[in-house]
């Protein structure tokens, strides 16, 4: 019998297994993680499983280990190679594997990794791999509870496959000029490959595969991250720009007048031409999504339903509802239509699509959206024990003061000037905060009433 194996708790995350390289994650973990991933997908019927990896320094290690396990327990272990996470996505759905498994720290910093995982719908437990299934690799894998065969390993080429799929995304009927930042990003060859086969004229910044990622850190959810992007934008006249994080899944984008758009704006003009052609179908936001865009979604006759944020409690949803569209602010944005997957350069295609089938520019779409006055996501530190028990605190005295709560995930509490929202991160000690309201004034005024009711449990509200 396999003799166990502890992982550090801490790596044992809700939606993946990520944690600081040489500190709490190294190929030895990345060998039991095959072992016991590799267990459950055998124990449940599974024999093939697409693994890949992204371009961080220490991913082809971490790759080979994490190989060397699945191939222990008897599994096929079909190699894809360096590339975006929707490449496996796209690897396992259409190919037949049974699962599939990403060495990704997706947008963390350069010295962390973790892994994805997922299971392919035909097994049970299909879908994304996250929470009690995560925490059940660790019991397993404590226990030395693998499974043990000879399994087989060989390289798979899906790169061509997978940009033929992206090409069929495309609808437009009038060329662009677009910029896509890759940030030295996963996404790089894909992105080259790939532009060579859209209509138009197009620019890549940053599109060298580099792990350490010297131009500047692969999050579009970040303003900053952004700027590269808007000054190119400006600098070409261009019609607009996209940005991805550092495995791909998420999508960031500017418009003409170098104006960022978040994910729920985007979901917006996407719900618009989405329900089109599925009239009255339902489309998941998570909780912080703007308002506007719940009520665009209604407006366009669909069904806005507000759900938890993380993409796989997102991804479960659409498929429970079989709804054909939802996102997040992070940038997540899934379609039906590419198997209920977050894939950020299909949803920069359907972007370019959609922009080049109208007779407007992404900035006049975009203006087309009510405004309102934002304040930004912010996080704040909150001992683990304590974040859960402060939003409970505040969702009782809510409750008992009958304001309007949403307690989808954490609470969202509506006023006439609009909403806040407070929620405990599932993947820091840290509770995270964020307002809309319709004019500054307003905005203000939420702010007051969301620091107060921190402050009434003890906690000190950062300034916004």
């Amino acid at each position: 019998m396999p003799a166990p194996y502890r992982f550090d708790p801490v790596i044992l995350r809700e939606y993946d297994v990520r944690g600081t390289v040489g500190k709490n994650l190294n190929p030895t973990d990345a060998a039991a993680l095959g072992r016991a991933f590799g267990t459950m997908v055998i124990r449940a019927g599974g024999k093939r499983v697409a693994v890949g990896y992204d371009g961080r320094t220490h991913s082809p290690d971490f790759e080979a280990a994490l190989v060397e396990g699945l191939v222990s327990t008897g599994l096929n272990a079909e190699r894809i190679g360096l590339g975006p996470t929707p490449m496996l996505y796209f690897t396992v759905f259409h190919t037949g594997c049974d699962a599939g498994i990403m060495v990704t720290g997706s947008h963390n910093p350069p010295d962390q990794n973790g892994f994805k995982m997922l299971m392919a719908k035909h097994l049970p437990g299909g879908g994304p791999v996250y929470g009690e299934a995560v925490k059940a690799l660790g019991v397993l894998a404590a226990k030395g509870d693998f499974v043990t065969g000879q399994g087989t390993s060989k390289k798979s080429d899906v790169q061509d496959a997978y940009i033929d799929q992206l090409v069929k995304a495309y609808q437009g009927k009038k060329a662009l000029k677009v910029v896509w930042d890759i940030g030295n990003g996963a996404a790089g060859e894909i992105v080259r490959k790939l532009v060579k086969k859209l209509p138009g004229e197009h620019t890549l910044l940053f599109a060298e595969i580099d792990g350490r990622f010297p131009n500047h850190h692969p999050d579009p959810s970040v303003n900053k991250n952004m700027r590269d992007l808007q000054e190119a934008v400006k600098k070409q006249e261009a019609d607009f720009g996209v940005a991805f994080d550092g495995d791909a899944d998420r999508l960031g984008a500017v418009d003409g007048d170098s104006r960022i758009l978040f994910g729920d704006q985007l979901l917006a003009l996407f719900a618009g031409e989405v329900l089109k052609k599925h009239p009255g179908s339902t489309v998941i936001a998570d909780v912080k999504a703007s308002q506007v865009l719940f009520d665009h979604v209604a407006a366009c006759g669909g069904k806005p339903l507000m759900w938890k944020t993380g993409n796989p409690l997102i991804k479960v949803k659409m498929a429970e509802l079989n709804a054909p569209l939802a996102g997040e602010m992070s940038g997540h944005l899934f379609f039906r239509d590419n198997y209920g997957s977050d894939d950020g350069i299909y949803a920069a295609v359907r972007l370019m699509s959609l922009v080049a089938s109208s007779d407007r520019s992404l900035s006049s779409l975009r203006d087309s959206l009510p405004r309102m006055v934002t304040a930004p996501e912010i996080r704040f530190e909150v001992d683990e024990a304590r974040k859960f028990v402060v939003v409970d605190e505040i969702k009782a005295r809510l409750q008992k003061d009958k304001a309007n709560v949403n307690d989808t995930d954490g609470v969202r509490v509506t006023t006439a000037d609009g909403w806040w929202l407070l929620r405990a991160s599932n993947t820091q000690a840290a509770l995270v905060a964020r307002a809309e309201a319709r004019d500054e004034e307003g905005l203000t005024r939420l702010q007051a009433l969301l620091a107060a009711q921190l402050q009434a449990s003890g906690v000190q509200l950062p300034v916004f």
